[in-house]
């Protein structure tokens, strides 16, 4: 059965696009997919093989543009290409489709909670025409679930009948929740997601808004850490980045780098002690070449670590700092052996998710926001819109929230950055 994108119902009104720059716009129909399955197998299929349906501006729209209010939520934690959104949300709405109230809400869900005292703010193209040359959200953001009966009050309130929610895993299955308590009060309401992580570990998709950027970001930290390692005898450079449960980033920054001896992530267990444990092949790879560079995921090597538990503000489980206990295992292995090691360790974290976004995820935000709001005016709910196989398309949000895409141990990826780094496919 392919993925359903739930409606509210007949679009009655004719699309304003139609009117724009005098060429007819590029419409799309419910029935116009995008394959799931790309590849040909050889076997064949009697089954109608599975899609997605693409996304794009459709004919007929649900909403009068004149009388829809939009909001907007971003939530989470910090990420490129955030104002990028906000802004082509924004223009697309008022330049588009007429629609000239919009508002967002502050500090994420928060915001969407009056008993927080977040007033939200009006937004005007002229208001956010430069937010895309800075880093963050100039709507802020906050972590944690928050009431969601709480949440549909404000959007009763406000009369809101468009709601956009940036933000990931978290937020999105915050955003579902929202939708079916819209739905059990027998509201016309449109509630549509844009998936935003750096850690790019958003399933059904080609990849998430800023995850361009944050790798661009981290391979200057990489580059970094060789040159420190080369400056000193037995020099490693220790980087530690984002990925808590995937690491693509870890992953690209090692490629595009090229100067990387060991990647760490956390789809691939590593073991520390024995003849071939990472620190006795670290010993052997100093011996060589006289410097190595150790690219690590903040959640790999979970396992090795003890006395962390809990959980955050988003649910996600407690873990415990990779990067320092790297860098103390490793100080500690070649000390006890009584031979020097120059170890510098680097943490670009903060640096890697502020940062505005790059031309690449300036392109891709512009085109996510117009595919968002397509959607949108055309009465589409409990989705959110991205890209696969290079087409955008729209996906229901409980598809993509029953888990989270990762590096497959076996996979090209990963397989390509052991042809580029050399180092065992296991250690221990």
């Amino acid at each position: 059965m392919h993925p359903y994108i739930a409606s509210l119902g007949p679009c009655l009104f004719p699309s304003p696009l139609r009117h724009i720059g005098g060429v007819e716009a590029p419409y799309k129909t419910d029935a116009d997919r995008v394959l799931f399955e790309h590849r040909a197998t050889g076997q064949t299929v009697e089954s109608e093989p599975w899609s997605f349906e693409e996304a794009g501006p459709r004919e007929k729209i649900y909403f009068d543009p004149p009388r829809t209010t939009v909001g907007i939520v971003t939530c989470g934690g910090l990420c490129p290409g955030l104002n990028d959104i906000i802004r082509g949300i924004v223009n697309q709405c008022h330049h588009q489709y007429g629609i000239t109230k919009v508002v967002g809400f502050r500090y994420g869900y928060e915001g969407l909670v009056q008993r927080y005292g977040h007033t939200p703010v009006t937004l005007r193209p002229a208001s956010v025409a430069q937010a895309h040359n800075f880093g963050g959200t100039l709507l802020g953001s906050s972590r944690g679930a928050q009431d969601i009966g709480a949440m549909v009050d404000t959007l009763e309130d406000m009369k809101i009948d468009i709601l956009f929610v940036i933000g990931g895993d978290g937020t999105l299955r915050g955003a579902a929740e929202i939708v079916k308590e819209i739905a059990r009060r027998g509201l016309q309401k449109s509630v549509v997601g844009i998936p935003k992580t750096i850690d790019n570990d958003i399933m059904y998709l080609d990849k998430s808004f800023g995850f361009e950027t944050a790798f661009a970001e981290a391979v200057q930290a990489v580059k970094c850490a060789y040159i420190e390692s080369t400056g000193a005898v037995n020099g490693v450079g220790l980087v530690k980045l984002m990925g808590r449960d995937s690491g693509f980033i870890a992953c690209f920054a090692a490629l595009a780098g090229s100067n990387v001896d060991f990647v760490l992530i956390p789809e691939v267990p590593f073991a520390l002690s024995g003849p071939s444990g990472l620190l006795e092949t670290l010993r052997y790879r100093l011996a060589k070449r006289g410097n190595a560079v150790i690219v690590v995921s903040e959640g790999a090597g979970q396992d090795l670590m003890s006395g962390v538990s809990g959980t955050d503000a988003s649910g996600n489980q407690r873990y415990g700092d990779v990067g320092l206990f790297l860098k103390d295992q490793i100080n500690g292995f070649f000390k006890e052996r009584s031979i020097e090691v120059n170890l510098k360790y680097i943490d670009p974290s903060y640096i890697v998710r502020s940062v505005p976004a790059n031309a690449q995820d300036n392109v891709y935000c512009s085109r996510l926001a117009q595919g968002a709001v397509h959607a949108a005016v055309a009465g589409k709910t409990g989705m959110l819109v991205g890209r696969w196989h290079g087409s955008f398309v729209n996906l229901p949000l409980e598809l993509v929230t029953q888990g989270r895409r990762k590096v497959h141990p076996s996979g090209e990826l990963w397989h390509s950055v052991l042809e580029s780094t050399g180092q065992p496919a296991h250690f221990g």
